[in-house]
């Protein structure tokens, strides 16, 4: 019989890892998601599954343990807020140049700088399109509810391993401090040494005897193998954005206007819709599930049908950027957004679209 519970979002990121076979965690505390690794230390999986939970001295060492245990193949995890998450970038493009599954957990406070403790949506830049240097893509789910934070951590590990990158689960720290029921899963073990040999032997530093050398590293001196190299790359993330692109539509059947949101700014979005529709203002939300993969051509369909597009986030506006690359000039985007902490509320949002749309 399935478990359920009444957890914190963050306190389900913990759980979910132990449950479904993590190896290592390896953070540093940080509001508003320090829970994560509360939650880890007071369960002690070292004792019941095996599971190393490490707080390093410092971002930069977290990152540089996550890449080594990625490296033998483990299923190895970090989490941090937006400060923290850009003090791990140079560790997460090395990761991602190496091409080493691993997941990061990012719940997002307000900035810039050391900003504020509250929630945001800020960090969608540093997220999807690389934060740190290089060409580089992580694999982004954005959960909106605490269930999906359990949801995400096991897909997250499924699809970093599937593709040998990075994968980060950006959540907001709504979601990160609200109390909800979640189903937990059931237990996965964690894999035993030949399990790893057996799926990751040909490119992970298994240990094992009297076996091809194998060299793990993100460097490449020579530039036309480098080339080589980034466009073998590029190849990926575009089997990526074929195959793994997920979001969510609701009441897009008959809406002349779409709300695109993500994280907890989609279900505020749900609110707005009945206050719309109420008023007689017919309107759907599409919902990004994948930030990376963006999707794109859900949202370019629906050119055929809205007469236009809000972009809703909790930050000065950085999704929309896709919103309108997906739209290409068909029909007008518009963005609402709150910056520093501040949530909208689903009235602000009914007439932002009002106005802007001079509905």
């Amino acid at each position: 019989m399935a478990e359920v519970k009444l957890m914190k979002g963050n306190e389900v990121i913990a759980e979910t890892a132990i449950r479904c076979g993590c190896d290592g965690y390896f953070g540093y505390p940080i509001t508003p998601q320090s829970e994560v690794m509360e939650t880890l230390m007071l369960r002690k999986p070292w004792e019941e599954t095996g599971m190393v939970v490490l707080q390093a001295e410092s971002e930069l060492a977290a990152i540089n343990m996550v890449y080594g245990g990625a490296s033998c193949g483990k299923k190895v995890m970090t989490s941090s807020s937006s400060p923290g998450v850009s003090l791990k970038q140079e560790g997460i493009t090395y990761i991602a140049g190496a091409e080493l599954p691993c997941l990061v957990v990012d719940v997002m406070r307000g900035g810039p700088g050391l900003g504020t403790i509250q929630p945001s949506q800020s960090d969608y830049f540093q997220a999807t399109k690389g934060g740190g240097h290089g060409d580089y893509h992580l694999i982004v789910l954005a959960p909106a509810s605490v269930q999906e934070m359990s949801d995400f951590v096991v897909l997250g590990f499924d699809l970093a391993f599937k593709y040998r990158n990075p994968a980060m689960v950006l959540a907001d720290g709504v979601i990160g401090q609200m109390m909800e029921k979640v189903v937990l899963p059931d237990y996965t073990p964690r894999r035993t040494e030949e399990e790893i040999e057996k799926q990751c032997g040909d490119w992970a530093l298994t240990g094992k005897k009297n076996r091809e050398r194998h060299i793990i590293t993100s460097l490449e001196l020579e530039a036309h193998r480098q080339e080589v190299f980034n466009e073998k790359l590029q190849r990926k993330y575009r089997e990526i954005e074929a195959n793994e692109v997920r979001y969510e539509m609701l009441n897009c059947e008959d809406a002349d206007y779409i709300f695109v949101a993500y994280g907890s700014t989609s279900r505020i979005c749900q609110k707005s819709i009945q206050l719309a529709r109420e008023q007689g203002i017919k309107v759907g939300l599409l919902r990004p599930i994948t930030l990376y993969p963006f999707p794109t051509k859900p949202i370019s369909e629906l050119c055929n049908t809205a007469k236009g597009f809000l972009a809703v986030e909790m930050s000065a506006g950085q999704m929309v950027e896709d919103v309108r690359l997906a739209v290409e000039g068909r029909k007008p985007v518009e963005f609402y957004g709150r910056m520093g902490g501040v949530v909208p509320t689903p009235e602000e949002i009914v007439e932002a679209l009002k106005n802007k749309f001079s509905i």
